[in-house]
């Protein structure tokens, strides 16, 4: 049934999202900042890219409230304090966080706004909500490759890639330091999970 904007769940939705896309935005500034002080780009730079998408989102809700601009929106909601020294034990927080925002807070949002009559609203909350997955996903998978100890070392002959200087290594593991730029072993990844490449090189 259709309500009036003002006086809809949605609009406090709306907020409700825009507050913990602003607060993950922050935690995951904190985490890189942390990843960076370890030593660890290649977590920092996941940070930094995944914060980044968090200000989209944040900015995507925001611009749904613009008819209600001006007013104080007050709601209720409970958000983490993901603090700890652990790599991996802040990227499986944030993994979980990514897994809540998908299934019970978004695609929650996303039906109540489609019941209120609020179409492309609940298609932001709906999309979102898949991205979200994707980030869980991403932060989930490097977790286990720290918590397996598998950042930089596998099973079989792979290909890295310096994410300072572009520099390619076939090896079962990363390289200690680089050989071109001379940058430490946190600056690489798997080729093939470097954003850009198509999983070849000449």
């Amino acid at each position: 049934m259709a309500v009036a904007f003002e006086q809809s769940e949605t609009k406090k939705n709306l907020m409700r999202a825009f507050a913990g896309e602003s607060q993950a935005r922050n935690r995951y500034t904190f985490a890189a900042s942390q990843a960076k002080k370890s030593g660890m780009y290649v977590i920092e730079v996941l940070f930094r890219y995944t914060a980044e998408q968090e200000k989209e989102h944040a900015e995507i809700f925001y611009k749904h409230l613009k008819t209600v601009a001006g007013e104080n929106i007050v709601v209720d909601g409970g958000y983490p304090v993901d603090i700890a020294d652990d790599l991996a034990t802040l990227l499986r927080k944030a993994q979980h966080n990514e897994y809540e925002e998908y299934d019970s807070a978004y695609k929650t949002f996303g039906d109540v706004a489609l019941q209120e009559g609020f179409s492309e609203i609940a298609s932001s909350f709906h999309q979102i909500a898949r991205i979200e997955k994707l980030h869980g996903d991403r932060f989930g998978r490097f977790a286990e490759q720290l918590e397996k100890g598998t950042l930089f070392v596998s099973d079989v002959s792979t290909k890295w890639i310096c994410l300072n200087c572009g520099a390619v290594i076939d090896s079962k593991e990363a390289p200690p330091v680089c050989p071109i730029c001379r940058h430490d072993r946190g600056y690489f990844i798997r080729f093939e999970l470097s954003p850009f490449e198509n999983g070849s090189v000449g």
